[in-house]
């Protein structure tokens, strides 16, 4: 298991856990990153990951994708 925020570009992982705060892990899941979901590293900026999960592009800074496992 290691961070998201730790894939390559072009990697398809399964979320395996997600940490933090209540209010973090809520609003993570509101954008579809819960466990079990696939999860695409699109491209990566300046530290900070564009992600595909269920259809969906979401761009994430490099502190949120440090908390959800793969």
């Amino acid at each position: 298991m290691m961070p998201l925020g730790m894939a390559n570009v072009g990697d398809v992982n399964v979320i395996e856990k997600i940490t933090g705060r209540d209010e973090v892990r809520q609003h993570l899941a509101e954008l579809g990153f819960v466990v079990g979901a696939q999860v695409k590293v699109v491209s990566e900026m300046g530290g900070n990951l564009i992600l595909s999960v269920k259809d969906s592009r979401i761009a994430l800074d490099k502190t949120m994708t440090m908390r959800i496992m793969v």
